[in-house]
């Protein structure tokens, strides 16, 4: 239960100071940050991107945050600059809660790992 506790504090801590840097302080959602740190791995962080690219950017943040779990290995960079993974493990069914939770988990450690949060 502490481990469980310790993911909530450091998830709403991680929500916060995203949200205030981010979002002029309106709370982040899950998608809100993945998209985020789909940006942060494409690193093109100051232009606009159309629907489509967007949705790709999203796809990019789960496979990067999955890849310490061995869901994912990158491959290689294609021409523009964007990161292309290969499933390693297919994803386990998870209920909805579960795949939050997982997803969260990764989220909090991806910015432990930078040192965004402690």
């Amino acid at each position: 239960m502490a481990r469980d506790q310790e993911l909530k504090k450091r998830w709403e801590t991680l929500v916060d100071k995203l949200s205030n840097q981010f979002a002029e302080g309106e709370d982040l959602d899950l998608d809100g940050i993945i998209y985020l740190i789909g940006v942060q791995e494409l690193g093109q962080l100051h232009r606009k991107f159309k629907k489509d690219e967007k949705l790709d950017l999203m796809h990019i943040a789960i496979c990067r945050l999955l890849e310490p779990y061995g869901y994912y290995e990158f491959d290689y960079y294609d021409e523009e600059g964007w990161p292309h993974y290969k499933i390693k493990e297919k994803l386990p069914n998870l209920k909805a809660g579960e795949q939050s939770v997982l997803m969260k988990e990764a989220i909090v450690n991806y910015f432990l790992a930078s040192q965004y949060i402690h």
